[in-house]
């Protein structure tokens, strides 16, 4: 299957759902604020926007994302992907959706971010989980405002005992409030992550299972004390998401 999303009109629903890991929340709490439009996703955390997860993640975290890929077991259950602490339970039941789930491939966004010290980006390729060990991470590109200049890129094992965590952060002389492009050629063995065309990362070895799309931007409030004076709306644009099968 073949992703080519420009966001010319509105959010294509039978791809991406405006939620953030629903299950360990709800829809209602992890729903993200967005527009679409003029060939830009804009994702945005306005300073009404609730905590995500309240009284459950351990640190106040607010969140604006979409991912391709939702599902889970019923509420009470520990069937869910990305869970944040062991024995995490599902608080509100997903049912199925598969919008573009890939395996192998390449994988590529454009995007540009306003961020702060108390605030990050991010775009990453999760493992479905439909069983726990298929858990692998391929993290294309996160940023946070504290260090706007190191580009986090590489793999998170987390429960896939076959993965060695191989993840760190380039530091490159862009500045991620001007778009660039992130990408990664993802085979067998292979990962080769690009920023603006160029290989800046390579690590010998990838989940071997389908993956599901997520982007988001992410605020802390307890780094407020960070940031003097006014503090901007976090925000991600993004002007297209592609990706390929391997050749």
């Amino acid at each position: 299957m073949i992703l080519d999303e420009r966001f010319d009109h509105e959010l294509d629903r039978s791809v991406w759902v405006p939620w953030y890991l629903p299950q360990w929340s709800s829809r209602a709490a992890s729903e993200a604020t967005y527009e679409v439009g003029g060939g830009e996703l804009r994702l945005s955390i306005p300073a009404d926007q609730p905590l995500w997860a309240e009284g459950v993640h351990e640190t106040p975290l607010r969140v604006s994302g979409i991912q391709s890929a939702n599902f889970s077991g019923p509420v009470g259950s520990t069937i869910g992907g990305q869970p944040f602490r062991p024995g995490q339970r599902v608080r509100e039941e997903q049912g199925e959706f598969w919008g573009y789930t890939p395996l192998y491939g390449d994988l590529e966004i454009r995007l540009r971010g306003t961020i702060t010290p108390r605030s990050m980006i991010a775009f990453w390729l999760a493992g479905l989980e439909d069983v726990p060990e298929r858990s692998g991470e391929i993290c294309v590109m996160e940023v946070f405002g504290t260090d706007p200049q190191a580009i986090g890129m590489g793999l998170h094992r987390f429960r896939d005992p076959r993965l060695t965590e191989q993840w760190s952060a380039v530091t490159l002389p862009i500045d991620v409030s001007a778009f660039h492009t992130y990408g990664v050629s993802w085979r067998p063995d292979s990962l080769v992550f690009t920023v603006d065309g160029e290989a800046v990362q390579r690590v010998g070895q990838a989940p071997d299972y389908p993956v599901q799309l997520q982007l988001a931007v992410f605020d802390f409030p307890d780094r407020a004390h960070l940031v003097d004076g006014a503090v901007p709306v976090p925000e991600l644009i993004v002007s297209h998401v592609t990706g390929h099968p391997a050749a």
